[in-house]
């Protein structure tokens, strides 16, 4: 697909549209806030896989029945340092926004706070979590589990999610060091760019059944469901690149995202009963956040922090290469390009825009799409 018939949407209209989708969808307006802000921050950071993009992915699980626009989420059990909350599959967004809220208080009075999740729903990029805690002078990490999408190591079986770890660090340069990356070579979301602008995937990032590879992005969203494909952990297939490093990865956010919450798991957070009907997720997530102060001065840890970064951006360049990038660094600099240009749209994701306003009558963004 030509990048000519992509159009550049301004960030405050995106962002208000998607607050008026949730809402007409009977989500309250505050939560719709923070839904639409997780979903603009990945699309100002360059993310499309996660942003408004994923619009009409939370209309259908709210149509379906599956993920409930009003659902309160429960403080089960409650420490000094630590909670259990039941997202009771409500939006998944407000959900981790306030358990992560709640790990910094903790910690900002004991050192470190941790809150574990269950019944969740999606909660759009992990990163975004962490950069709550690194912006409130802390260390930050994220887990979640997600539908089975990837084989493990020697098998074509999907087993695991893409299951991302994110981390953040404040830093005294002008952005925080964050990290946020699936434990496949891709995830699920990549795929649906790929779907959306018409275009083929690398042959390194899926298999089929037969352990072949396949490139086809609509053929891979209707195999992975059906169990006739497999994303490839990170390190891809077999062990000679290391691929069992990304399996067990995985296995760890797993891990992670279950034990902690008794959350759903595997095979279990597909969305189907035995019957083949729909139902919740039931995924599980885990934020921690660690309070520097409880350790060193913040403005030192930042100073320790930048100094790694820039060191790091100061090595050798390989051979045609003039910029060594630290993690956050390509995502803070693509701020400032989508609040200048706007967020693309391409034609397919215009489509659903439509959809989705003329669907739930929401007024007023007929000159944009």
């Amino acid at each position: 697909m030509s990048e000519d018939n992509v159009i550049r949407v301004p960030v405050d209209v995106i962002r208000q549209f998607m607050i008026d989708v949730f809402v007409a969808q009977d989500v309250r307006e505050d939560d719709a806030a923070i839904c639409a802000d997780v979903l603009i921050t990945s699309d100002l950071r360059g993310i499309e896989s996660h942003g408004v993009g994923r619009l009409k992915y939370y209309y259908d699980r709210i149509q379906a029945g599956i993920q409930f626009p009003r659902a309160e989420m429960e403080v089960v059990k409650d420490t000094e340092t630590t909670a259990l909350v039941d997202g009771h599959h409500g939006m998944g967004h407000p959900t981790a926004y306030r358990s992560m809220q709640m790990a910094i208080k903790k910690a900002r009075a004991y050192g470190m706070g941790s809150v574990a999740v269950r019944n969740a729903t999606h909660f759009g990029i992990a990163g975004y979590y962490p950069l709550m805690a690194a912006d409130a002078g802390m260390i930050g990490f994220a887990f979640t589990n997600a539908r089975p999408s990837v084989a493990p190591t020697f098998s074509v079986e999907p087993m695991l999610g893409t299951n991302p770890i994110a981390f953040a660090a404040p830093s005294d340069m002008d952005f925080p060091f964050c990290y946020d990356g699936a434990t496949s070579i891709a995830q699920r979301g990549k795929i649906e760019v790929a779907d959306r602008a018409e275009k083929p995937v690398p042959p390194t990032w899926v298999i089929d059944d037969q352990g072949e590879p396949m490139t086809d992005a609509p053929a891979i969203l209707e195999a992975i469901p059906k169990f006739e494909a497999a994303l490839l952990p990170m390190g891809g297939a077999g062990e000679a690149h290391a691929g069992y490093k990304g399996y067990n990865l995985a296995a760890i956010v797993e891990i992670l995202s279950a034990t902690l919450s008794g959350a759903a798991f595997m095979k279990d957070v597909l969305g189907f009963n035995e019957d083949g009907s729909r139902r919740p997720h039931m995924l599980g997530h885990f934020f921690m956040a660690i309070d520097i102060e409880h350790f060193m001065p913040l403005e030192a840890s930042k100073q320790i922090t930048g100094e790694i970064m820039r060191r790091l951006q100061g090595a050798k360049k390989a051979p045609g290469h003039d910029r060594i990038y630290v993690a956050g660094e390509k995502e803070y600099e693509k701020v400032s390009e989508i609040w200048e240009k706007g967020v693309p749209v391409n034609p397919n994701l215009r489509k659903n825009l439509i959809f989705l306003r003329e669907d739930l009558g929401v007024e007023g963004y007929e000159s944009y799409f």
